[in-house]
């Protein structure tokens, strides 16, 4: 590989081998630090293509040091690196940025995981810490490569965000469940009346539940919206999931996006009673007296049922975690705002 072709991740561990590590060494012997590329950017996810060079894409690193320690190393950083590495600008502008700098991000490990989280997952996660992450806020922590670790903060942190707790994880598989619920029969209904777009809308909300239903069961944090596809089709379920998924979206009929949306809830059923978290013996049941689906209520039941944390028991199905009740761009990126709504879905207990 050219490094014309080179990665963001590839590019990310060659500046730190090379270049910043050294530094480090020489400057700062001893000095407990972790290092890789965590954060923002499609290349912490493995997805940076030609078209991510246009902005934003580059010599980025995560380097995680004490925190009386940030200033200097900082300033030292800075003062040390060269002006080029590898045919690539150590020092450059970010989209609507005028002044080029270096991005080799220096901070504390509590300072990264309270931008990203909102709360410092070494500490413990509660109840409402789970409800207020996202996927993408989780992924910005632990999906990146960490390059070392010698103080072992960093580790310890990404380990505590490995995965909800199974009563948690019980309760957010079955809010969307209920989504479905609520949304399902409303696709019927609008086309039934001649509204063939506002079916279609309601279709692709089935389709978005189903397909964080799908990351949900393989225990996997979904990305953010322009990746969600592309990371979806890599899930073990994704291959068996795509064509249902595909003719909810684009089914010409709505007998067409009904029978697809039952296929891909069967689908996600099996799944689930698979890992015994159910015994169901059919997803979609006929919605009362009308030619309409909805998923069998005894769904919601069973996965609820076993949940012994009184916390998450006294929750109401139906909210679930922030993601699930808004994709409003704003608030999923403000950690603050997503433990304020947090903060209010874990009060709302169940009728």
């Amino acid at each position: 590989m050219t490094d014309g072709d080179v990665t963001g991740l590839e590019l990310a561990r060659t500046y730190f081998t090379d270049v910043v590590d050294p530094i480090l060494s020489t400057r700062f012997p001893g000095l407990p630090f972790a290092a890789g590329r965590l954060g923002t950017g499609s290349d912490v996810l493995g997805l940076d293509d030609a078209v991510s060079r246009d902005h934003d894409w580059g010599l980025r690193l995560s380097l995680f040091v004490p925190e009386n320690a940030v200033g200097d190393v900082a300033e030292t950083i800075e003062r040390a690196l060269p002006d080029r590495f590898r045919g690539h600008p150590t020092r450059f502008a970010f989209t609507g940025q005028a002044t080029a700098r270096n991005h080799v991000d220096v901070g504390s490990v509590s300072a990264f995981l309270e931008s990203r989280l909102g709360f410092d997952p070494r500490r413990g996660v509660e109840i409402r810490d789970w409800l207020s992450l996202s996927g993408q806020a989780a992924l910005e922590v632990v999906a990146g490569p960490v390059f070392v670790d010698r103080s072992g903060d960093l580790s310890t942190a990404r380990r505590a965000l490995e995965w909800y707790p199974d009563d948690v994880w019980r309760y957010l598989l079955a809010c969307d469940w209920a989504r479905v619920a609520q949304e399902l029969p409303l696709m019927g209904r609008a086309a039934d009346v001649g509204d063939e777009t506002g079916s279609r809308v309601i279709a692709a909300r089935v389709a978005h539940i189903v397909m964080h239903l799908a990351f949900l069961l393989e225990r996997r944090w979904p990305p953010y919206a322009k990746w969600l596809g592309t990371v979806f089709r890599t899930l073990p379920s994704g291959a068996r999931l795509a064509d249902p998924v595909a003719g909810i979206v684009g089914g010409t009929t709505l007998a067409d996006r009904q029978n697809a949306a039952a296929d891909a809830l069967e689908t996600l059923l099996d799944q689930q009673n698979g890992l015994g978290l159910t015994d169901v013996r059919r997803a979609t049941v006929p919605f009362w007296d009308r030619p309409y689906l909805h998923p069998d209520p005894e769904i919601v039941r069973q996965l609820v049922a076993p949940i012994a944390d009184p916390e998450v028991s006294a929750l109401r199905p139906g909210p679930g975690s922030v993601e699930q009740v808004t994709d409003n761009v704003d608030l999923l990126m403000d950690p603050h705002a997503r433990r304020a709504l947090a903060s209010w879905l874990s009060t709302r207990p169940r009728p």
